[in-house]
């Protein structure tokens, strides 16, 4: 039975997975990042602890620090045990094991609880969601976005991810999103109109392969950038 959860569960990943995920080289490290739907990860406070400029926003950053934990240990299980039921479905390449898994989670989102009182009042943590944003045209050098456009495609229809993606695209000068595959393994059904869609649109869009694979064959991101006018 392929991998299935009903709803998006919070499930925090590092920040040497964003940069994999996201083939994040310094250039990109250095400027004004946004992530849309963090949730737990702990690439905002690695980063911030690092001087590094990241804005993260989620719908999760309504709750509190308290609440937020409870959310996690409540669903973890869960999801640990949908990844046993399915681990065939995944590289163990990255993470060599459901426990060093586990482990690696945990200890991302519990970085990201302990870092997440000072950044709400940093204005790093912002209580908001795709597919709109509380920010100036402009505002961030990039926008990400992990394991929630795509991956749940079919609770986020095409519409929804073309106005999500015009929303990142007006905030910052690029777009990168991943994975491309939706819950299950398959490719996302969205991705080929995405990428027409956005060829008319005034910007670059691309598939690019990255260095990091978990979802058997979800090692490509898409990217967009904004077409520079005359």
């Amino acid at each position: 039975m392929p991998f299935s959860i009903d709803q998006v569960v919070p499930w925090g990943r590092s920040a040497a997975e964003y940069q994999a995920m996201f083939g994040l080289g310094e250039a990109d490290l250095g400027g004004r990042i946004l992530g849309c739907g963090d949730g737990p990860a702990s690439f905002n406070a690695e980063l911030s602890a690092q001087g590094r400029s990241v804005v993260s926003v989620d719908p999760l950053y309504a709750m509190s620090a308290a609440a937020i934990e409870r959310r996690v240990e409540s669903t973890f299980g869960e999801v640990m045990d949908e990844t046993r039921r399915n681990q065939d479905e995944f590289v163990w390449t990255h993470v060599r094991s459901i426990e060093e898994l586990g482990q690696r989670r945990m200890t991302a989102m519990r970085r990201f609880i302990a870092d997440y009182p000072r950044g709400k009042t940093e204005n790093r943590y912002v209580d908001a969601s795709l597919p709109d944003l509380p920010f100036d045209n402009g505002s961030f050098d990039l926008a990400l976005s992990s394991h929630l456009l795509f991956l749940y495609s079919e609770q986020l229809d095409l519409d929804f991810h073309l106005r999500a993606l015009e929303e990142m695209l007006r905030v910052s000068a690029e777009v990168r999103v991943f994975p491309l595959l939706q819950l299950g393994g398959t490719a996302s059904p969205h991705v080929e109109g995405i990428v027409d869609a956005f060829g008319s649109r005034r910007a670059v869009a691309t598939v690019e392969t990255v260095a990091y694979e978990f979802q058997k064959g979800g090692n490509r991101m898409l990217r967009l950038r904004r077409k520079r006018t005359a």
